[in-house]
Formats: C-alpha cells, structure tokens, sequence
C-alpha cells in the first residue's frame, strides 16, 4: 500500500490530513496499517487538528477495521486532534462502524470533501 496523493483528491485545508485506505480492511492487512496510519498522523505532529481516513474506495472491512480506526481515534486524541471517516452511504464499511457502534465517537460523512470541511 502506499500513500500517494491523488490529484482528483480534494485540497485538505491548514490542519487537516487526508488519508486514503486499501480496497479491502480486515485481519490479513489491519494490524500493518496501523503503524502505517499513525506514521503520517505522527508526520503532521503538532499541526494536525484533523485526520480525515478515506473509505469511499474500500469494498470490504470487517470488526478488524473498525478497530483500527478507533485506535487511530484514540492515539490522535492524546494528541488533541481528531478522526473524522469518509465512507460511501451504503457500503459495507459504513454498516460495520454502525453495527460496532464507533459511529457514535467517530464522524462519519458521506465524501472526503465533506471531511475536510472545517
């Protein structure tokens, strides 16, 4: 996996950091992803109000990526900052972060655009 930025992507304002994850998160794949996540939350150290992690092109997570994002959310809230997801309205990431009740800690909404948005 690797972290490019991707021109169609939307501009994340002063503060804000956008994150693109794979295709699919589940047991294979979630425990590398983490040190890989916090890594760029850690590079904008300091800065970073808000980490914006882009679902809206992963077609399969499980109990495994949510997770993932809510140890990302806990270790940016030691740092004052926050996680926000962008994930397609009827996806399957978005029904397994309502199921595992981390909707209610974590903003979701339904583009990266909409994250970003201060």
């Amino acid at each position: 996996m690797t972290f490019r930025p991707n021109p169609c992507e939307p501009l994340a304002p002063p503060g804000y950091a956008l994150l693109s994850l794979p295709a699919e998160i589940d047991f294979c794949n979630a425990a590398d992803l983490l040190p890989r996540v916090l890594a760029v939350a850690d590079a904008h150290a300091g800065r970073l109000r808000v980490l914006v992690l882009d679902l809206t092109g992963t077609e399969f997570m499980d109990t495994q990526g949510a997770r993932l994002i809510g140890d990302v959310a806990c270790h940016l809230r030691d740092r004052n900052a926050r996680v926000r997801v962008a994930a397609a309205p009827h996806g399957v990431p978005r029904r397994v972060l309502e199921l595992t009740g981390l909707r209610r800690d974590v903003p979701v909404y339904d583009s990266p655009a909409e994250a970003l948005r201060p």
